[in-house]
């Protein structure tokens, strides 16, 4: 049997991580053989099974690595004699030979989203987002397999076409995230204090706006005792905005802007923190929300779907739109020990659902299936 894998968009982040954790538990199958286009700084694990290719031609741009997807791939393809063609991407821009059967995923929940595209004014990105709409339909529609990774995604895209053939695969969590017997130490960085603890992107749809509001109109005694930390790099339009809210607001002693962490560091910050915040409204597997949920800490939620649907009934929800609906879940959560210590313990509980091993058995054994049906 032969795959291969078209990775050349995990650029960075979950791609990435869903690639390396996929081929890190990759079964051992005779006459197996896997070959991946991946970009240089995608570390892939050694394995007699696995065949890295690369070419020439720049698929660097989207422009020109769909014009090689196009033209050259197909005959790649018919080389190698691909049974599979695997794009984790969401979009397929290759016709595959006679023979050939092609998998791809639904990864990218953004173009989706009508209530966030309508606050964009119109430009590049609305237009890239409305394009990219159109080519992940498709490619869905002609796809032997999709994989989704929430059960809220694939209701949703059904919505709009017919599926030929559809799974539901979550994402796992790293074991890097998960709580030990003892827990990972502080990060030199962090408050001396107990703190309120938020890793996301700074995006509108992240709702940075109204966990600063939200914070901000906590009593002067918790915020005084609980600072918060937002970690994130801030080299974007809205960080500089959050920014000048904390200075507004007389907010820099108790709100920490950390930037961007090594990836590697996250999970110290996770399990050292006194409460997990999760303020997305726009998700399709929240990776972010089922690390949280590995650290034993308590994790206050975004009520929007997909979170619900991941974490369960092991968390506390809000209205990411509704600074009041945060600031009463942290206040109460804040004073309730009893609380706290039921969350930290039923977040952990729910995170055994997620584990990369389990997912990267189901994929496997999905894609083996499709390519040994006539």
């Amino acid at each position: 049997m032969k795959i291969l894998i078209n990775a050349l968009s995990a650029k960075l982040g979950g791609g990435q991580t869903y690639i390396k954790n996929l081929l890190d538990n990759l079964p051992n199958r005779d006459g197996l053989t896997i070959y991946i286009y991946c970009p240089d700084n995608l570390l892939l694990p050694e394995s007699e099974n696995l065949k890295k290719l690369s070419t020439f031609w720049p698929t660097n741009n989207p422009i020109s690595r769909f014009i090689w997807e196009r033209f050259a791939l197909p005959l790649i393809l018919k080389k190698y004699k691909i049974d599979i063609l695997f794009c984790p991407g969401g979009v397929v821009s290759t016709k595959p030979p006679v023979g050939c059967k092609v998998v791809t995923m639904f990864r990218n929940m953004m173009p989706f989203d009508d209530e966030l595209i309508s606050t964009m004014g119109w430009g590049r990105d609305k237009l890239r987002l409305v394009l990219l709409k159109r080519a992940m339909l498709n490619s869905m529609s002609k796809a032997d397999l999709t994989i989704f990774i929430s059960n809220f995604a694939r209701t949703h895209i059904e919505k709009y076409i017919k599926i030929k053939n559809a799974v539901t695969i979550p994402h796992g969590i790293s074991k890097d995230f998960l709580l030990q017997k003892l827990p990972l130490a502080r990060p030199i960085e962090a408050p001396q204090k107990k703190y309120i603890l938020y890793v996301s992107r700074f995006e509108i749809y992240k709702h940075h706006r109204e966990v600063v509001a939200a914070y901000a109109s906590l009593p002067l005694e918790l915020r005084s005792q609980y600072p918060l930390v937002l970690v994130g790099e801030t080299n974007m339009p809205e960080a500089c905005f959050i920014r000048e809210l904390i200075a507004r607001e007389n907010l820099q002693n108790d709100i920490l802007l950390m930037g961007g962490v090594d990836y590697k560091n996250v999970p110290a910050w996770n399990q050292n923190a006194h409460v997990i915040l999760f303020a997305s409204s726009c998700e399709n597997c929240p990776n972010i929300l089922l690390e949280s949920l590995a650290s034993g800490r308590p994790v206050l939620s975004s009520n929007v779907m997909p979170m619900p649907e991941f974490g369960g009934d092991g968390i506390l929800y809000f209205s990411p739109h509704s600074p009041d609906s945060l600031r009463v879940k942290l206040e109460e959560i804040l004073t309730n020990k009893t609380l706290l210590e039921n969350l930290s313990k039923s977040s952990y509980e729910r995170s055994s659902v997620y584990r990369w091993s389990g997912t990267a058995k189901k994929t496997w054994d999905n894609v083996f299936d499709l390519a040994e049906m006539n």
